[in-house]
C-alpha cells in the first residue's frame, strides 16, 4: 500500500464525496445529519470522507456521485482559461481526488479533463516565467500537487 503513511494521502481522504445508499444501513444513522433516527434510508444522499465512501462504495453499498469540482460549470471554466481558476478553492487535491474518483463514477472523460487542465495551467507558468513582466507576480497558480508533477495524472490519461 504505497503511501499509507503520506499526510497528504491522508488529508484528501477526508475530502467529502456525496454518495447515494443503494441500501438500507442500521447502526449508521450518525453519517446522516438530517436523519433523526440510527438508521440510514435507501436512496439517501450523503457526504462521506472519500476513504468511507471508497470502502462502502466497494461493498456496493453506496453510488458514488461526481463532486463539484468536476461538474460541467467547473469544466468550462477551466477550458476557457486554466490559469485563473482557483483549484484549491475547489477541491485541495484536485487532482489526486480526480484520478481516483475518475473509475469509481464511471465517467471515463475526468481523466483526459485533468490532463488537460494540467497543461493549461502549466503552459501559463512556462510563459510566465520566461516573460520578464511577471517577475514581480508573486502568487502561484499552480498547486503544490501540480508542483509536484504527480505522474498518475499523465499515466490515467493514457489508459482512458
Amino acid at each position: 500500500m504505497a503511501g499509507y503513511y503520506e499526510i497528504d494521502n491522508i488529508i484528501m481522504g477526508e475530502e467529502l464525496v456525496s454518495v447515494v445508499f443503494r441500501v438500507g444501513a442500521n447502526g449508521v444513522g450518525v453519517l446522516d445529519p438530517g436523519s433523526d433516527s440510527n438508521i440510514v434510508e435507501q436512496g439517501a444522499k450523503v457526504d462521506l470522507p472519500f476513504w468511507l465512501a471508497y470502502e462502502l462504495y466497494l461493498r456496493q453499498a453506496v453510488t458514488l456521485n461526481v463532486p463539484p469540482a468536476f461538474n460541467q460549470k467547473t469544466r468550462k471554466e477551466i477550458q476557457a482559461d486554466p490559469a485563473c481558476v482557483d483549484l484549491r478553492s475547489r477541491c485541495p487535491y484536485f487532482y489526486e481526488v480526480g484520478c481516483k474518483i475518475a473509475p469509481l463514477v464511471g465517467d471515463r472523460s475526468i481523466g483526459s479533463f485533468l490532463l488537460d487542465a494540467f497543461r493549461g495551467r502549466y503552459r501559463e507558468v512556462l510563459s510566465k516565467a520566461h516573460s520578464t513582466a511577471s517577475v514581480t507576480a508573486s502568487k502561484s497558480i499552480l498547486s503544490k500537487e501540480e508542483c509536484e508533477c504527480k505522474a498518475t495524472i499523465l499515466y490515467y490519461a493514457v489508459i482512458t
